[in-house]
């Protein structure tokens, strides 16, 4: 379980670590800054500057753009006994970035374009353990700051093994959004074991799932485009099956959260009030969407309007809490929900929207 506090409240208490500020403007309520008005002046105002320039309000002139930040959601799953295929989330803009960079062991392995956020690393060697990290680099030539370390072990090579898997029957696919589609299938058989799913776009290789998963979600695609899709399946000796069934999806039209399908949404999402410190917060607590990798964010919406928007790191969670304060008056309601970020750094559809009653 993974549990957030916010920082919305950066002009009264030190922001919590692994989240961000909310983006819109600060609490409208004066009494929300009581605890500064406590404090003898100077440290009143180192308080003050503080809050700000965690929640940045306060830009340095100096710099020219936003830092390169490292990779979110990397992911390493073995392709077979001699393969890894990499792949992480799919920033919001990567105007600052001019290529990616995938590290095994510390040696760089892969170059790709800024629109690519997965690779294939061959060459491997059976029943070994390799670290992979991704770092992007910067129009300027910077090399940004590397990913999570992630560890995998390629399987045993069969020797002599040269039956491939059987063909992936089934497969069936909805539209999850504008954005991304959620495909599944019945799993293959093997003489040994089948130890991934590769999915094809066209005759294009776009992700890949380890052998015990059937169902894939594929995000980062165009709104309002037709595309085919298919799935093979290998063994740890590379041997690919047939391909299955083609199925034929249509992306809805419109971006982000306009067109995300209800499959992308955080369910059993449950809000509470609470007091506590002079004033009341919101606990949220919710199961994070199947996204088919990690979720780098969710943004939290009360009232209609955006609050805050949590850094939600690395790691998954089957289920996540997040707490934030909202007011001092008692016997105000407030009508909460909450998205969450997926993979090619879209927003996925809202969560049910619940009411919160302080006092």
């Amino acid at each position: 379980m993974r549990t957030r506090q916010s920082c919305h409240t950066g002009l009264y208490q030190f922001p919590a670590p692994a989240t961000t500020c909310p983006p819109h403007h600060l609490p409208a309520r004066a009494e929300g800054t009581h605890l500064v008005r406590h404090l003898p002046h100077a440290a009143a105002v180192a308080a003050l500057v503080l809050g700000l320039t965690s929640c940045g309000l306060f830009a340095d002139p100096e710099q020219d753009g936003p830092a390169l930040t490292a990779p979110a959601g990397v992911t390493a799953q073995a392709g077979s006994a001699t393969s890894v295929h990499v792949m992480w989330n799919r920033p919001a803009s990567t105007a600052d970035v001019v290529q990616y960079e995938v590290y095994r062991d510390a040696r760089r392995v892969r170059r790709l374009p800024a629109d690519r956020h997965m690779a294939d690393v061959t060459g491997l060697r059976p029943r070994s353990r390799y670290v992979f990290t991704v770092r992007a680099r910067g129009t300027d030539g910077e090399l940004g700051p590397a990913s999570r370390r992630v560890a995998v072990t390629t399987p045993a090579v069969v020797a002599a093994d040269r039956t491939a898997p059987t063909r992936p029957a089934g497969l069936t696919g909805s539209v999850a959004g504008g954005t991304s589609v959620s495909l599944a299938w019945r799993a293959s058989r093997d003489d040994k074991a089948v130890v991934s799913y590769d999915v094809y776009q066209g005759t294009t290789k776009i992700h890949s799932v380890g052998g015990g998963q059937t169902r894939a979600l594929v995000t980062g695609l165009r709104p309002g485009t037709a595309y085919a899709f298919s799935v093979r399946a290998r063994d740890a000796a590379d041997n690919t099956s047939p391909a299955s069934g083609t199925v034929r999806l249509t992306t809805r039209r419109g971006k982000d959260g306009a067109s995300a399908g209800t499959g992308t949404a955080p369910s059993g999402f449950r809000a509470s009030s609470r007091a506590a410190d002079g004033g009341y917060y919101v606990d949220l607590a919710w199961t994070p969407p199947d996204t088919g990798g990690e979720v780098p964010a969710y943004q939290v919406f009360v009232d209609g309007a955006q609050a805050t928007t949590v850094m939600w790191g690395e790691g998954t969670a089957d289920a996540a809490k997040y707490s934030f304060y909202i007011g001092a008056e008692p016997g105000e309601r407030h009508r909460v929900r909450i998205r969450a970020q997926l993979p090619d750094g879209t927003w996925g559809a809202f969560s049910t929207e619940r009411t919160v009653t302080t006092g």
